[in-house]
């Protein structure tokens, strides 16, 4: 417990900065709602302008952009891309930052297993993501219905908004693995950044080429907001395969960080 209290102290800050980053972004893109549908007509042969490539890269389409649901859709495909980034950063310091700041030996010589002591730590970044999107969430509802024109079903706002938390959980799984099999990482935001922007860009050459096979290796396809709008709902396969890379993930880096050699220095 003293463990999961000090970790989540220790996420604090960084979880302030990014839950008020997701927000600003939010807000930004929602308050340009009511001018787009005020005048879908000009953005809409604006927008026919650019390549469809480029549209599907990016995730803008034309047939619901101009409705409160369609628009926020296309939004989440850059405030997804901040939340990977923060959960991504959150599994990548999990274990590494104890190497890096040389505080390893004092951890280990507690009378806690490893396997304690990965939880804590686990826990610790789950709840400050949790805490994250349902901050969010709410501050979310209340701008969207603050520039609504017109009704919207709330639980699909529910199921779109719940896409960040999906993919945050696949990045942190994935960060994790970094964490222990990596011997020292020395700089946090590089591993992420290079990590999630190589996902998202795989997922733009998916939405590109329209490769299906391509969504697979993806995080960010397997909640894809576009999709979740189409479907009215995750996709079960998207959901299972997500569930076992995080079931996967976790287990190995369990795993590993109870056979590794623990080095301070």
């Amino acid at each position: 417990m003293n463990i999961f209290l000090h970790e989540l102290k220790a996420y604090r800050k960084s979880t302030i900065i990014w839950l008020l980053s997701l927000i600003a972004i939010m807000v930004l893109f929602m308050s340009l709602f009511p001018s787009f549908h005020k005048d879908a007509g000009e953005f809409t042969k604006l927008l026919e302008g650019y390549p469809e490539s480029l549209r599907k890269a990016i995730g803008l389409d034309l047939n619901n952009l101009f409705t409160i649901m369609g628009f926020y859709t296309y939004s989440l495909t850059f405030i997804v891309l901040v939340g990977a980034i923060q959960a991504m950063n959150l599994g990548t310091s999990i274990v590494s930052k104890e190497a890096r700041e040389k505080t390893a030996d004092f951890l280990l010589t507690k009378p806690v297993t490893r396997s304690t002591v990965i939880t804590a730590k686990l826990m610790a970044a789950f709840v400050s993501l949790v805490i994250t999107n349902i901050i969010y969430g709410a501050a979310a509802y209340g701008m969207a219905s603050q520039v609504k024109v017109e009704d919207y079903s709330l639980k699909m706002f529910l199921l779109l908004s719940l896409s960040i938390l999906w993919v945050q959980l696949l990045f942190l799984a994935i960060g994790i693995v970094m964490s222990v099999m990596i011997r020292k990482i020395k700089s946090v935001l590089t591993v992420s950044l290079a990590t999630v922007f190589s996902f998202y860009f795989i997922g733009m050459i998916g939405a590109t080429t329209g490769d299906a096979s391509l969504r697979y290796l993806s995080p960010f396809k397997y909640f894809d907001p576009s999709e979740i709008l189409k479907h009215s709902g995750y996709e079960l396969s998207y959901v299972i395969t997500g569930a076992v890379i995080i079931g996967i993930a976790i287990s190995a880096s369990y795993y590993v960080y109870a056979k590794k050699d623990i080095h301070a220095v």
